[in-house]
This record gives C-alpha cells, structure tokens and sequence, in this order.
C-alpha cells in the first residue's frame, strides 16, 4: 500500500490496524493505560458538560434541533479522546477482534476493560469536583443545575431492559466512529467519522456508561442544593428522586448499561467485523 495514498483505509485494513492497536493496548504498562483512562473519563465529561449547558434552555427552541445541537457538543468527549490519546472502555470493547483472533489471552483482555472503566469512573469524578467547587450549576437562575439534576433522574428510572438494550445501541454507534476514525489518514477524516455517529447516539437518547458516570453522580449532588431542586421542580412538578442515590447509580444504571455497552461494542461491531475481514 503507497503510504503517501489519502484514500480512505478499506474496511479490512482498517481492521487489521485495530487488531494492531489492541494488542498494543493490552501489553502496554498497565499505570499508562490507567492515566490514559483518567483522562478519557474527563474528556467524557467535558462533553456531557458541555452538552449539559447547550440543550438547559429549550424554551422555544424545536425538540428535534436541541437534541441534534446537543449530540453536535457532546461528540467533543470522543474527538478529545481520540486525537489527544486516552483509553476509553467503550471504544475497548473492540479489543475483542485480538482476543478472538488469539492475539491476546482472555485474561489480558479483562484486565484492561477493568483497568480503564475504574480510570474512566476516576476521570468523570474528578471533572464533577471542579465543576461543583466552580458552581457552573447556578448559571443561568439555576437552569444549568436544574436541567443536569433531570438528566439524571432520567436514566436511574429507566427499567433494566430498556437501560441494557440503549446501551447496546449506544456502544454499536461508539464503536463504529471509532471504527471509522481509522479510515482516515488526516485530523479532519477522523473529527468528520466521528462526529456523525456520535452525534445520533446522544440525539436518539442512548446510553453511554462512561458518560453517565459523571452524569448520574452530578445529578446525586445537586439534589442537596435547594435552589437547584426548586427550580427542577418548576420545570417537572411532582419531580421524584427517590431513585437518585448510589443503588440508582450502580444497578439501575451502570451495571445494565455497561453489559448493554460490552454487548454493542464487543458483538455487534467487534465479533462482526472479525468473522468478515479477519477471520482465518
């Protein structure tokens, strides 16, 4: 292949490149791979913040367009991730090609996926602290606090099956932008595949596991602020958040979105590709 070509890569280069990649991830010493998940969970985060603050005031603004705007701001976490280099567990997911091909055991596979996903936790958490010592939340009357606080009772009131099934479908989209990034040659190709898929994952309300690990616990602390709540409350009288505490997080969240996301990820773009392109 003339290395000089600015076509895009064919689909089974793209995935003999990712299956590079992967075992390149899972030898790497496993305190880089956890600093890169630090940083992956924050640039997630800044997206879900910048997202926050985009979609807060919907007011005369058509439903359809704010989730498009919305889903426009929050590819900024992937396009952080990819171009400045951070290990995000979903985008790891597709590690799975190397596994299945023997390139990598089972257990080093296991191993990365547990090492980036608590990176990722940390990384979202660190974010959420600065952005509660910033109080960003009080922006705008108490909007931009108010609009985090129901994002969040949303998804730890999502039923199982529905919580499982939006994670699949979210990581099938991850997946393939990142699939797409290494299509291209140039910084623009790959902010271009990324921006797409990302931008319906958010749009059609899917769930990222990564990305509600800053959501979810932003939501936890705001409860505590009056202001925040009362304002809330105006925009959903009747607002419940019983559900808004750590078992919310964890099992009505987290765990079916997580398995939902390993499911889209590793099966559904993974496994697929590998029994097309690369498969013996």
């Amino acid at each position: 292949m003339d290395k000089f070509c600015l076509d895009a890569y064919k689909p089974k280069e793209i995935a003999a490149r990712i299956e590079t990649v992967c075992v390149s991830k899972s030898t790497t010493d496993p305190m880089r791979i956890f600093v890169l998940a630090l940083l992956a969970g924050a640039f997630i985060a800044l997206g879900a913040l910048f997202y926050t603050a985009t979609v807060h005031d919907s007011v005369g603004m058509n439903p359809g367009l704010l989730r498009l705007v919305g889903g426009l701001v929050f590819s900024l976490g992937l396009i952080l991730v990819i171009l400045a280099g951070a290990e995000l567990f979903t985008g790891n997911n597709l590690l799975v090609i190397a596994c299945i091909d023997r390139r990598i055991t089972l257990t080093q596979l296991l191993k990365n996926w547990l090492i980036v996903y608590i990176g990722n936790f940390v990384g979202a958490l660190g974010v959420l602290l600065l952005v509660y010592l910033s109080n960003h939340w009080l922006g705008n009357g108490g909007l931009i606090g108010a609009k985090a606080l129901m994002i969040a009772n949303a998804k730890v009131n999502l039923t199982p099956m529905e919580a499982f099934s939006r994670g699949i479908l979210c990581n099938i989209l991850v997946c393939l932008a990142v699939w797409l990034c290494f299509a291209g040659h140039t910084v623009m190709d790959k902010i271009a595949a990324i921006i797409f898929p990302i931008t319906a994952f958010v749009a059609l309300g899917f769930e990222h596991s990564v990305a509600n690990m800053y959501f979810i616990p932003a939501g936890m602390l705001l409860q505590h602020q009056g202001d925040v709540v009362a304002v809330a409350q105006g925009l959903a009288p009747g607002l419940d958040l019983s559900n808004l505490d750590l078992q919310g997080l964890l099992l009505n969240n987290l765990l079916p979105v997580t398995l939902g996301n390993i499911v889209g990820g590793s099966v559904f773009v993974g496994i697929v590709y590998w029994f097309i392109y690369v498969r013996k």
